[in-house]
């Protein structure tokens, strides 16, 4: 792609929240301070104070010493953003490289260094990866979006017809099925020939 061409719009937005969903996951502030911890007490061991003509060299008997802190402390920050299980030693280590550095690197580079030591190395320690919420249950209706559930109500449901007994057959759409012949009389019906006892009639039924 040619420095003339724009870049694709989104583009910018996508890296930026791939670099954030990075960022997320490590303790990234935590190795930003103890990486920039370590640049000032590299640094003014080895450095000259210019005032008009007069040259103040800030060097002292620990600038080796003041050399090896600040590499650790480099070394420390990157790797607490590429090695995050490794957290908790390197927070130790860091606010030791810290105090360390009072006496041997004019007092942490100027208490710059050291601050920044002591507050990434906290950072580190306390550092721990999180874990994502468990997200409830919606319960949805046909049309997939989230619904309350309903109050109980009565049931205003009409009950089913009764379906026929096996064998019987079934009217066709349109006509109506005749009703069903009446039950039999539990009991015979009395009989007039005079033969039952139970008419009373002792044999015969009289007449008139």
């Amino acid at each position: 792609m040619s420095a003339e061409t724009p870049a694709a719009p989104g583009q910018f937005s996508r890296r930026r929240l791939q670099f954030r969903a990075w960022r997320g996951t490590r303790p990234f502030w935590a190795g930003l301070f103890v990486l920039l911890a370590g640049f000032p007490i590299m640094y003014f061991p080895y450095a000259h104070l210019q005032l008009g003509h007069l040259t103040l060299a800030m060097a002292t008997t620990g600038g080796a010493g003041s050399l090896i802190i600040g590499v650790l402390l480099v070394v420390l920050g990157v790797s607490l953003w590429f090695q995050k299980h490794v957290r908790t030693f390197a927070g130790v280590a860091a606010i030791l490289l810290a105090l360390v550095s009072i006496p041997v690197s004019n007092l942490g580079g100027f208490l710059m260094g050291f601050l920044l030591a002591m507050v990434g190395g906290a950072m580190a320690v306390s550092w721990v990866p999180g874990v994502p919420s468990a997200e409830e249950p919606v319960r949805k209706d046909a049309a997939g979006t989230g619904t309350a559930p309903e109050a109980a109500g009565p049931d205003t449901t009409a009950p089913e017809p009764a379906q026929a007994p096996a064998g019987t057959p079934s009217a066709a759409p349109g006509e109506t099925q005749p009703q069903s012949e009446a039950p039999a009389e539990a009991s015979e019906p009395n009989d007039l020939s005079g033969t039952s006892p139970a008419n009373g009639a002792n044999g015969r039924h009289s007449a008139g």
